[in-house]
Protein backbone atom coordinates (compact mmCIF):
# COMPACT_ATOMS: atom_id res chain seq x y z
CA UNK A 1 0.00 0.00 0.00
CA UNK A 2 2.79 2.45 0.87
CA UNK A 3 4.41 1.86 -2.55
CA UNK A 4 1.23 2.93 -4.30
CA UNK A 5 0.91 6.04 -2.15
CA UNK A 6 4.56 6.89 -2.79
CA UNK A 7 4.08 6.26 -6.52
CA UNK A 8 0.98 8.45 -6.58
CA UNK A 9 2.78 11.30 -4.87
CA UNK A 10 5.71 10.92 -7.27
CA UNK A 11 3.35 10.92 -10.26
CA UNK A 12 1.66 14.12 -9.06
CA UNK A 13 5.05 15.71 -8.47
CA UNK A 14 6.27 14.66 -11.93
CA UNK A 15 3.19 16.08 -13.65
CA UNK A 16 3.52 19.29 -11.62
CA UNK A 17 7.19 19.50 -12.60
CA UNK A 18 6.35 19.13 -16.31
CA UNK A 19 3.61 21.74 -16.04
CA UNK A 20 5.93 24.21 -14.29
CA UNK A 21 8.64 23.60 -16.90
CA UNK A 22 6.24 24.58 -19.67
CA UNK A 23 5.81 27.95 -17.94
CA UNK A 24 9.53 28.83 -18.17
CA UNK A 25 9.82 31.87 -20.44
CA UNK A 26 12.10 31.64 -23.45
CA UNK A 27 15.09 33.96 -23.31
CA UNK A 28 16.53 36.04 -26.08
CA UNK A 29 19.53 33.70 -26.28
CA UNK A 30 19.01 31.17 -29.04
CA UNK A 31 19.68 27.75 -27.58
CA UNK A 32 18.73 24.73 -29.70
CA UNK A 33 17.57 22.78 -26.65
CA UNK A 34 16.01 25.58 -24.65
CA UNK A 35 15.52 25.95 -20.90
CA UNK A 36 12.41 23.76 -20.78
CA UNK A 37 13.87 20.51 -22.10
CA UNK A 38 15.85 19.27 -19.10
CA UNK A 39 13.10 19.92 -16.51
CA UNK A 40 10.55 18.23 -18.78
CA UNK A 41 12.82 15.18 -19.16
CA UNK A 42 13.17 14.99 -15.37
CA UNK A 43 9.40 15.24 -14.95
CA UNK A 44 8.78 12.49 -17.51
CA UNK A 45 11.33 10.17 -15.87
CA UNK A 46 9.83 10.83 -12.43
CA UNK A 47 6.30 10.22 -13.74
CA UNK A 48 7.21 6.99 -15.51
CA UNK A 49 9.15 5.72 -12.50
CA UNK A 50 6.22 6.53 -10.24
CA UNK A 51 3.79 4.66 -12.49
CA UNK A 52 6.12 1.65 -12.41
CA UNK A 53 6.19 1.79 -8.61
CA UNK A 54 2.39 1.95 -8.53
CA UNK A 55 1.94 -0.97 -10.94
CA UNK A 56 4.69 -3.20 -9.54
CA UNK A 57 4.72 -2.64 -5.78
CA UNK A 58 7.27 -4.43 -3.67
CA UNK A 59 6.64 -6.39 -0.50
CA UNK A 60 5.70 -4.82 2.78
CA UNK A 61 8.29 -2.36 3.96
CA UNK A 62 9.91 -2.23 7.36
CA UNK A 63 9.93 1.40 8.38
CA UNK A 64 13.22 2.67 9.76
CA UNK A 65 13.59 3.65 13.39
CA UNK A 66 13.86 7.12 14.83
CA UNK A 67 17.66 7.10 14.56
CA UNK A 68 17.48 6.67 10.79
CA UNK A 69 14.77 9.32 10.59
CA UNK A 70 17.01 11.72 12.53
CA UNK A 71 19.95 11.01 10.20
CA UNK A 72 17.79 11.62 7.13
CA UNK A 73 16.45 14.82 8.68
CA UNK A 74 20.00 16.00 9.33
CA UNK A 75 20.95 15.31 5.69
CA UNK A 76 17.93 17.28 4.48
CA UNK A 77 18.87 20.12 6.86
CA UNK A 78 22.41 20.15 5.42
CA UNK A 79 21.01 20.39 1.87
CA UNK A 80 18.68 23.22 2.86
CA UNK A 81 21.56 25.04 4.56
CA UNK A 82 23.64 24.40 1.41
CA UNK A 83 21.08 26.26 -0.69
CA UNK A 84 21.26 29.27 1.63
CA UNK A 85 25.06 29.29 1.96
CA UNK A 86 25.74 28.72 -1.75
CA UNK A 87 25.35 32.36 -2.85
CA UNK A 88 27.37 33.62 0.13
CA UNK A 89 30.53 31.49 -0.06
CA UNK A 90 30.29 30.18 -3.62
CA UNK A 91 29.82 26.82 -5.25
CA UNK A 92 33.18 25.22 -4.59
CA UNK A 93 33.43 25.88 -0.84
CA UNK A 94 29.79 25.15 0.01
CA UNK A 95 29.82 21.97 -2.08
CA UNK A 96 32.99 20.74 -0.36
CA UNK A 97 31.30 20.92 3.05
CA UNK A 98 27.95 19.48 1.90
CA UNK A 99 29.61 16.60 0.04
CA UNK A 100 31.93 15.97 3.01
CA UNK A 101 28.99 15.63 5.39
CA UNK A 102 27.04 13.40 3.00
CA UNK A 103 30.10 11.18 2.47
CA UNK A 104 30.39 10.81 6.24
CA UNK A 105 26.71 9.84 6.46
CA UNK A 106 27.25 7.22 3.77
CA UNK A 107 29.91 5.59 5.94
CA UNK A 108 33.17 6.99 4.60
CA UNK A 109 36.02 7.43 7.07
CA UNK A 110 36.98 11.02 7.93
CA UNK A 111 39.92 11.16 5.50
CA UNK A 112 37.87 9.53 2.72
CA UNK A 113 34.99 11.93 3.29
CA UNK A 114 37.36 14.90 3.06
CA UNK A 115 38.87 13.58 -0.17
CA UNK A 116 35.39 12.84 -1.48
CA UNK A 117 34.09 16.32 -0.63
CA UNK A 118 36.98 18.05 -2.39
CA UNK A 119 36.89 15.65 -5.37
CA UNK A 120 33.14 15.96 -5.87
CA UNK A 121 33.22 19.75 -5.60
CA UNK A 122 36.17 20.27 -7.93
CA UNK A 123 34.93 17.61 -10.36
CA UNK A 124 31.49 19.17 -10.68
CA UNK A 125 33.05 22.64 -10.94
CA UNK A 126 35.40 21.48 -13.70
CA UNK A 127 32.61 19.78 -15.64
CA UNK A 128 29.94 22.44 -15.38
CA UNK A 129 32.00 25.63 -15.30
CA UNK A 130 35.19 24.87 -17.21
CA UNK A 131 33.95 22.30 -19.75
CA UNK A 132 30.30 23.28 -20.28
CA UNK A 133 30.80 26.98 -19.56
CA UNK A 134 27.88 27.23 -17.14
CA UNK A 135 27.76 29.91 -14.50
CA UNK A 136 28.02 28.70 -10.91
CA UNK A 137 27.70 30.74 -7.72
CA UNK A 138 30.84 32.74 -7.07
CA UNK A 139 31.88 33.38 -3.55
CA UNK A 140 34.01 36.15 -2.14
CA UNK A 141 37.12 34.34 -3.46
CA UNK A 142 35.90 34.34 -7.07
CA UNK A 143 35.08 30.64 -7.37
Amino acid sequence: MSDRVFGGIGLLLGVFFIWQATLIPLSFISDPIGPKTFPIILGVVLSLSSVAIMLLPGGSADWPGMRTFAELSAAVAVLIAYSFVLPLVGFVVSTIFAAFYLCLRLGAPLKGAAIGGVSISLGIYALFHLVLGLSLARGPWGF
